[in-house]
């Protein structure tokens, strides 16, 4: 028993049970399938949320840009599901039967060399978190090798992003342009549109993301967590005790672009469409936004805020399409500035606080009363002398014999 409690409070697994109590029973039952789709909409982002609160909260390194390794992992998704759906007999009223409708109206004729590790689904799914994973060692490597961090760091993601986005709506005949690939039916002849497949995706989803946020708290109560507070506060004191910080931060950043790859993934499964409208600047800080509003230094906040954050601008867009916009950015802005530890900060610094000193009064209003109902115990009684009266003890004094 002392062990599991040990355990729940080293992992913080309180927290993390309560989120599976929300996401597992409470949503499903008090949802209908349409809003339970949102939902797990919402938490493929949380997947880049959690990420996030590892490089950003405990690695000390900003990235702008995660919605690049979003969309890697979607389209990666995306290019298999889309080759399900264009079999020649599908497809059969093109000119070239067999390959993707978007290759067909831009006059190409035979399937690209880069589509053809996505006619297997276990590749797909490897490529899914290798991929994004490739780029990030590639972008990391070369800047945290030669120091470059902070704002530049947070900056040259953006350029990323930017660069990518660019890329994809450029090359229309590959990657379907602007409009992204649609019309994501299948996945190896089992239809993902119908109710009963998108309770299986969103447990799925649900299951990955779970695993993934015990994976980061395992690390993070691990050795290498602690280093990576110690280089996010006094980087230079732990390269000078020997350690190579540029190998610490390129293994983060690397880990939280895998992770969102997965979540592009699962949008990419739950939804039917991926588009270069993922991949920019403007939702890579969104992305940002949600670890912000849920606490970057909790995983457990960072999906709570993703989910807060993509509820509010659904609520908003439907109730308020005109001003839904300057709802999220007062949100945003209120939020930040109460709590600059985001939602879970409110949490540690305020109602946990009010809550022990609850407690503790609470203690001691129901000790008082038993001190002063106190009776004193009989004194021992003496056989050469008579008993003697008791002495009358001073107001208040009522539990103490004189």
């Amino acid at each position: 028993m002392n062990f599991i409690k040990a355990s729940i409070l080293r992992y913080q697994l309180g927290s993390l049970l309560l989120l599976v109590l929300l996401l597992a029973v409470v949503l499903p039952l008090s949802l209908d399938i349409f809003r339970l789709n949102l939902v797990g909409k919402y938490l493929s982002y949380a997947f880049v949320a959690v990420g996030l609160v590892m490089v950003w909260g405990y690695g000390g390194v900003l990235s702008l840009g995660q919605g690049v390794f979003f969309g890697i992992g979607g389209y990666a998704m995306a290019m298999f599901l889309k080759l399900e759906a264009s079999d020649p007999i599908t497809t059969k009223i093109q000119s070239t039967p067999g390959i993707p409708d978007f290759m067909d109206w831009n006059q190409i004729t035979e399937l690209p060399a880069l589509w053809l590790p996505f006619k297997s689904l276990p590749l797909s799914l490897a490529l899914v978190v290798l991929a994004p994973m490739a780029l990030a060692w590639l972008v990391s490597f070369a800047m945290f090798k030669r120091r470059v961090g902070g704002v530049y760091f947070a900056i040259i993601t953006q350029a990323v992003a930017l660069i990518c986005t660019v890329l994809i709506i450029g090359q229309q005949g590959y990657t379907g342009g602007v409009n992204g690939m649609t019309d994501l039916k299948t996945m190896l002849g089992w239809d993902t549109r119908t109710d009963g497949a998108k309770y299986v995706l969103y447990y799925v989803c649900v299951g990955l993301l779970i695993a993934s946020i015990v994976l980061c708290r395992w690390i993070q109560t691990s050795k290498l967590g602690t280093l990576l507070l110690a280089m996010r506060d006094k980087e230079d004191r732990v390269r000078f005790s020997g350690y190579d910080v540029s190998n610490f931060k390129v293994f983060i950043f690397c880990l939280a672009a895998g992770l969102s790859g997965i979540g592009g993934a699962m949008f990419a499964l739950q939804v039917g469409f991926m588009s270069p409208s993922f991949v920019g600047i403007v939702p890579s800080i969104e992305m940002v936004i949600f670890c912000a509003v849920g606490g970057r230094m909790s995983l457990v906040g960072a999906v709570y805020g993703a989910l807060l954050v993509n509820a509010g601008k659904t609520l908003f867009s439907e109730s308020f399409p005109d001003l839904w916009l300057f709802l999220m950015a007062g949100l945003f802005i209120g939020v930040t500035m109460a709590f600059p530890m985001g939602l879970a900060g409110l949490w540690d610094e305020k109602i946990r606080p009010w809550w022990k000193e609850r407690r503790k009064a609470l203690r001691e209003a129901a000790v008082k009363p038993l001190a002063s109902t106190a009776t004193p115990p009989p004194a021992p009684a003496s056989p050469s002398a008579s008993p003697s009266p008791e002495p009358q003890l001073p107001e208040g004094v009522g539990s103490q014999r004189a």
